[in-house]
């Protein structure tokens, strides 16, 4: 692999994958090929010297017709062992997620709070904002456990920017190989400044590559229902919240943290990228994300109870999911506005201070720059501003973490 993990592999890297996999696609090859999709055409109808699997296989072109095997990747080892965590970073992932547990658990009674940009797609911005959360994170430690969002993966309603590794030089290149090598890169770097991470999964093959790195994970409300990704967070080895639906529905949230919770075998890849059957052990830590829904909000008091009673009534007491609720102050529950998401991180810590049980945790997105623009080329963009959804802009993010330690140590005085 490049001693660069940011630039692709070298032609003789690239070609050593492909010939692994028993093809050999020629630069003129590669090139007739772009060149015919630019122009929208399909190649494997226009190019007759395209090799396929199939012909090395002995099997007719009959399947795959929409197909284009061009760009193998890197292993899963491979890339651990180019772009290894530190025994530093190690600490940091392992002691984090035991934190993690037990503020979900309610052993901590510190406010977990997940916190960072929509997505990441500068990871220059990325690491200046994990250096300025880091100096948050030290003053507030003893009421608040911070994470940071790192998320690389995007799920669209219809189309859109997928996220760093799928494109990440935002003009729809999907330089794919770059991306993950460019997402375990800021990973390690957000570690080596000494902060942990979180992040959302969203294709099943990904974790491989970088869920060694991260404390905390989520898996959206567009695939809180989809059977991959419970059997996926199974075998997790870090706490998974999962969001209710789009629809608002909680019982698809819950249904997720029990099948999660049990053990599964599915079809997967080990770290040698080959295709195998994995077995799990099942996942104790899952736990609910209340994020809204397109009809409105759900984290006021009488959403979270009887989110609560819901949980309780189908797992018991003592499960993680039981003791509380983690609430994303972004998306359905703030219009995907960042002054009305302020307003609902305000109204919380008040609910907090108050004496409300119940609420484990609060996810905020949060950048430099407040707002989101347009996505294009790096070089376009406005430094540290998103360009998925509306964030708050990082002066604001701090007197909102200082709200809720605040919030947090009234809590603690009043009992």
């Amino acid at each position: 692999m490049s001693e660069n993990p940011y630039e692709p592999m070298s032609k003789e890297q690239k070609d050593a994958i492909v010939q692994g996999n028993g093809l050999t696609y020629t630069h003129e090859q590669m090139r007739q090929v772009q060149h015919a999709i630019a122009a929208g055409k399909n190649p494997l109808v226009v190019l007759e010297n395209v090799p396929r699997w199939e012909d090395m296989a002995g099997v007719d072109r009959i399947i795959n017709r929409r197909v284009l095997e061009l760009d193998p990747l890197p292993t899963p080892a491979q890339v651990l062992a180019e772009l290894p965590l530190t025994r530093q970073m190690q600490d940091i992932v392992a002691y984090s997620r035991d934190e993690v547990r037990a503020c979900l658990y309610g052993q901590d009674d510190r406010l977990l709070v997940i916190v960072g940009p929509c997505s990441v797609h500068d990871p220059k911005a990325a690491l200046d904002y994990a250096h300025r959360l880091r100096t948050l994170k030290d003053e507030l430690g003893e009421d608040l456990l911070i994470v940071m969002r790192v998320y690389f993966e995007k799920p669209r309603t219809t189309v859109g920017w997928k996220g760093l590794i799928n494109d990440p030089d935002i003009d729809g290149s999907h330089n794919i190989q770059k991306g993950l090598l460019l997402a375990r890169r800021t990973l390690l770097d957000v570690l080596g400044a000494g902060v942990a991470t979180a992040t959302e999964f969203l294709e099943p093959t990904s974790p491989q590559y970088i869920a060694d790195a991260v404390s905390w994970g989520a898996i959206g409300a567009r695939n809180t229902e989809s059977q991959v990704h419970r059997q996926l967070a199974s075998g997790m080895s870090m706490p998974i919240g999962f969001k209710n639906a789009t629809d608002g529905s909680v019982k698809a949230a819950v249904n997720s943290c029990i099948a999660a919770e049990d053990q599964h075998t599915f079809f997967g890849i080990d770290h040698r990228g080959r295709a195998c059957a994995v077995e799990t052990l099942g996942n104790p830590d899952c736990h609910v994300v209340l994020r809204g829904s397109s009809s409105g909000p759900n984290y006021d008091a009488e959403s979270v109870a009887q989110a609560l009673a819901s949980i309780r009534d189908k797992m018991g007491d003592e499960a993680a999911a039981s003791h509380g609720l983690v609430i994303d102050c972004s998306h359905g529950n703030s219009g995907k506005d960042d002054v009305r998401q302020a307003q609902v991180v305000r109204e919380i810590a008040e609910r907090i201070a108050g004496g409300e049980r119940g609420i484990s945790g609060v996810m905020m997105e949060s950048f430099i720059v407040g707002g989101n623009q347009a996505p294009a080329p790096l070089a376009e963009l406005t430094y540290g501003q998103s360009i998925t959804d509306k964030c708050l802009s990082w002066p604001v993010t701090d007197e909102l973490l200082h709200t809720l330690a605040d919030a947090v140590r009234t809590r603690r005085w009043n009992r």
